[in-house]
């Protein structure tokens, strides 16, 4: 394995898990949420000793930082019953990545959202929202961090380059179907996929055919006050941000589109282009934009 030292990432922290089986040749890197609290370091001190003998090759906490518990060319315990195209039992040929999410949640009391082990968190401050799918179900969700989502691609992107047998990445709910939920329905798979492989992203695709393009020359000005808005590369809520627009400030629209119950703008900034809520931008007309 290029790069790896005995199994071992470089510059990255390894903890010793406590159950760590025989060698194994992975094939498939499978994506997992620890549905856990969010202190760092709690997810990951379970993981590496515990009495439910489970395991994990790296966890990656809420600010980005990577933790190894496992060799990659050695058995972790993370998947349980599993089937991946129609070869069981995905301990012994996959690696193991654990993010540090609380999972699936539950409406509390006022504007929060109530983890399985009763902590309460803030919608707003944390971004939760309610997403449905038919095969994880109906809840409320927390994003994934900014940090931990670039941690995620770098650490794909070295095993892809020192594993010379992986040929896949995949989540937990996909290879236990009907018992496992994670990673949850907020995370970008498909982003992740195309940029761990260089390939072109096709959201993009995606995201123009459920769009059209607006009349030439509108213009919106946004509108939060004493703030500033997060322009995305999608819309999503997902990490996907590559700038902050301030308030008041005036931006041509390229296209309009409805994603995930909310409308959306496609909008020219700083040279880029991005998407905005449309909810944070006031229609502005080409001879108002000109006096401003």
């Amino acid at each position: 394995m290029r790069a790896f030292k005995d199994g071992i990432l470089p510059g990255v922290e390894f903890q010793k898990a406590r159950w760590t089986g025989g060698e194994i040749t992975p094939e498939i890197v499978v994506l997992h949420d620890t549905a856990s609290r969010l202190t760092k370091g709690s997810a990951a001190n379970y993981l590496r000793d515990n009495s439910r003998k489970v395991s994990v090759h790296f966890v990656i906490e809420r600010d980005g930082t990577v933790v190894q518990q496992v060799p990659v060319d050695r058995r972790a315990n993370h998947a349980g019953r599993s089937n991946y195209h129609g070869r069981s039992g995905c301990n012994g040929f996959s690696i193991g990545v654990e993010i540090v999410n609380p999972g699936r949640m539950t409406s509390g009391a006022g504007d929060k959202a109530r983890a399985w082990y009763g902590v309460l968190f803030d919608l707003e401050e944390y971004g939760i929202e309610w997403a449905e799918t038919p095969e994880q179900g109906g809840g409320l969700w927390m994003p994934y961090a900014e940090a931990q989502i670039g941690a995620l691609i770098d650490l794909l992107q070295s095993l892809f380059d020192g594993v010379d047998t992986l040929k896949g990445i995949t989540t937990h709910w996909y290879i236990s179907p009907g018992r496992k939920v994670d990673t949850n329905p907020l995370f970008p798979l498909e982003q992740v996929r195309s940029l761990t492989f260089g390939r072109e992203d096709p959201v993009d695709e995606q995201v123009e055919l459920a769009s059209v393009v607006v009349g030439a020359g509108e213009m919106v000005q946004i509108d939060v006050p004493g703030d500033v808005l997060n322009f995305r590369r999608w819309p999503s809520f997902n990490p996907n941000v590559i700038a902050t627009i301030p308030d008041g400030t005036v931006v041509p629209v390229l296209r309009e589109g409805e994603f995930q119950g909310r409308r959306w703008l496609s909008v020219l900034y700083g040279g880029q282009e991005g998407w905005i809520v449309s909810g944070y931008a006031a229609a502005i007309s080409f001879q108002e934009a000109e006096t401003r």
